[in-house]
């Protein structure tokens, strides 16, 4: 029996044990493979699903970073701008009360200056009156050394007093 030609008996023989175990197969094998590719195909098909799912969940998920960051930034501009707002009033209130509190220390030292200077003007005419009474009396004594001068000169004065006009 050679194999590159068969016999008849064989190639029976060959058909009918091919054909036990096609059916064979076909009743308990293909079913099992079947089912087994089926289930990881689903499976795979599963996965796809939940990798997609999982993509536009991140893709949300990064889109919604985006908008915190984009609302942190807008914050943090606006905190940045009311900081520099408050700096700025804080600054202008400190001027004008450092404005004010001058005005008040010079105004304090101009009545200071003014009551000084009355002070002195004060003295000035209270030392100008000493000097001049003083001045007066050595004149009156060295020019009233007599009793007839003093009294001419009390005559004097009392007719200047009578013809002065009354107030």
């Amino acid at each position: 029996m050679s194999l590159i030609t068969p016999d008849i008996g064989l190639l029976f023989w060959m058909v009918v044990i091919f054909g036990a175990v096609f059916f064979i197969l076909a009743k308990w094998g293909f079913p099992v493979i079947t089912r087994m590719v089926e289930k990881r195909s689903d499976h795979i098909r599963d996965s796809l699903a939940a990798a997609e799912k999982a993509r536009l969940e991140l893709e949300s998920f990064a889109s919604e970073q985006q908008k915190i960051l984009d609302q942190t930034r807008a914050e943090q501009g606006k905190m940045l701008a009311e900081a520099s707002r408050t700096r700025e009033e804080i600054i202008s209130h400190a001027r004008e009360e450092a404005g004010a509190e001058a005005a008040k220390i010079l105004a304090k030292t101009r009545e200071e200056i003014t009551a000084e200077k009355e002070a002195a003007l004060s003295e000035l005419r209270s030392e100008v009156s000493t000097l001049s009474v003083a001045v007066a009396e050595k004149i009156l004594r060295k020019e009233l050394r007599t009793d007839a001068e003093q009294l001419a000169l009390l005559d004097r004065l009392a007719d200047e007093a009578s013809s002065a006009p009354l107030n």
